[in-house]
């Protein structure tokens, strides 16, 4: 479908997701969550994307909340007035819910709620320009869009605490040693995060996509329900009979697999 604020391609079986408001540092504008929104359910639909990648276009990976265009409405049906989270809590819910692995590729400024949806993604992958701020102090507010549940799980209590209460800048080097950014690269930020989502995309999809679920449904609960919910996980897999086949014939035979999610 034709999209007005991003960009969406495939390469193989990466999907490319770019923000492309530059000139706002691709600030989210409610045609911009329009545009994503619809673009996530399009990756999730098509079973030859097994991986996607999310950047923005310019020098700006996503600058946050669009504060010079209108509010966004509150809606007026009964639905709109009861939603408890608002756009920014489906925000954050779009990013943690997508059930194939999600790569952030920071290319840029990350601030504010587009910092929420970087700490959304299961890895970050950046480049020297990469530079992230809570910045929800400085507009006198407290972190809204899933900021105050990512950040904490990634760096750390005090770490969050230090960056929240600051709103300081975080360069790519600090980025890197905090655990906001995974891996740091010179060169071609794209294709770097294109090639490490193909090291993603050679293994049988299913696995893949169970494995995100168990590692997230594991990442709040206790041992014994983990242990229950990784045997779930395994009956998913299994439901790829071919790819089964597959991984063992390719072990025997010492080549590499080649897996259809079938």
């Amino acid at each position: 479908m034709a999209y007005e604020t991003i960009t969406y391609e495939t390469r193989g079986q990466v999907g490319l997701l770019t923000l492309n408001r530059p000139e706002k540092l691709n600030a989210i504008s409610a045609e911009l969550r329009r545009d994503v929104h619809a673009a996530f359910a399009e990756a999730r639909e098509d079973d030859r994307v097994r991986v996607l990648v999310m950047t923005g276009a310019g020098r700006g990976f996503c600058s946050g909340a669009d504060l010079t265009g209108p509010l966004p409405a509150a809606g007026t049906s009964q639905n709109d007035r009861l939603d408890e989270m608002g756009w920014v809590g489906r925000w954050a819910r779009l990013f943690h819910d997508f059930d194939k692995p999600l790569i952030g590729a920071i290319n840029g400024v990350c601030a504010g709620a587009g910092m929420s949806a970087a700490l959304a993604c299961d890895v970050r992958i950046g480049g020297p320009g990469a530079r992230f701020k809570t910045t929800f102090a400085e507009r006198n507010l407290s972190p809204d869009s899933g900021l105050s549940w990512f950040l904490p799980r990634i760096v750390g209590y005090a770490a969050a605490a230090d960056l929240i209460f600051t709103s300081r800048m975080v360069e790519a080097q600090e980025a890197l040693s905090l655990g906001l950014l995974n891996r740091l690269v010179e060169g071609d930020l794209v294709e770097a995060a294109v090639a490490y989502g193909e090291q993603m995309a050679q293994w049988p999809p299913l696995a893949i996509r169970s494995s995100k679920r168990v590692l997230q449904h594991s990442h709040g609960a206790g041992l014994e329900e983990a242990l229950k919910y990784e045997s779930v996980g395994l009956g998913f897999s299994r439901r790829a009979p071919n790819d089964a086949k597959e991984s063992l014939a390719s072990f025997r035979e010492k080549r590499k697999g080649v897996y259809t999610g079938t």
